[in-house]
């Protein structure tokens, strides 16, 4: 059935409302209003849901671009690139370690310098990325490997990373890792 959604003429009026069956059915169409507020309600529910859609493109492109700047973190690992490490964080980024060392930033970068630390193996795998307007969630499993102060470690863990975007740069602001057993 097709309803009108068009104003009705008041000689048409009388000819649906006066006993019609929209009054048995308790829709007025007197002066329009009392069907125009659930249509409107309907459709403003529907553009706050469309509004709440992500945009399934640009997330992919974000995803993938997260993803990229993660593995571009274990370069700078690997090089023990501080400086690109620094381009990659925030200023008030907190790091948590697999045994529940907590750094800062200046720390954080501290240990690159640390001529005792020598990776060897840095990589990544099961990368994730769960998105929220400009803050995203990156998750995954690595595998690092090298020597300490000459003494030799090999880890397998999983770590969260968060970053967010700030002036059209994504930079991480928190990292956690946890070691898994192997």
């Amino acid at each position: 059935m097709f309803l009108r959604w068009l104003p009705i003429t008041t000689v048409s009026r009388s000819r649906y409302c006066e006993g019609s069956k929209f009054k048995k059915m308790g829709i007025g169409l007197g002066n329009g209003s009392s069907i125009m507020k659930p249509v409107a309600c309907c459709l403003l529910v529907a553009m706050c849901a469309f509004a709440q859609t992500p945009n399934t493109v640009s997330s992919k492109e974000t995803s993938a671009k997260l993803v990229g700047l993660e593995r571009m973190w274990n370069q700078a690992q690997l090089s023990r690139d501080a400086t690109a490490i620094a381009s990659m964080i925030g200023d008030k980024f907190i790091n948590t370690e697999y045994d529940g060392e907590v750094s800062d930033r200046g720390k954080f970068l501290a240990d690159f310098a640390d001529p005792k630390f020598k990776p060897a193996i840095m990589s990544i795998d099961d990368v994730k990325v769960e998105m929220y307007s400009t803050t995203a969630i990156v998750t995954g499993s690595y595998h690092t490997k090298g020597t300490y102060g000459g003494k030799p470690y090999e880890h397998f863990g999983r770590f969260t990373d968060t970053w967010v975007s700030q002036d059209g740069k994504w930079l991480c602001v928190a990292s956690h890792t946890s070691l898994v057993k192997k």
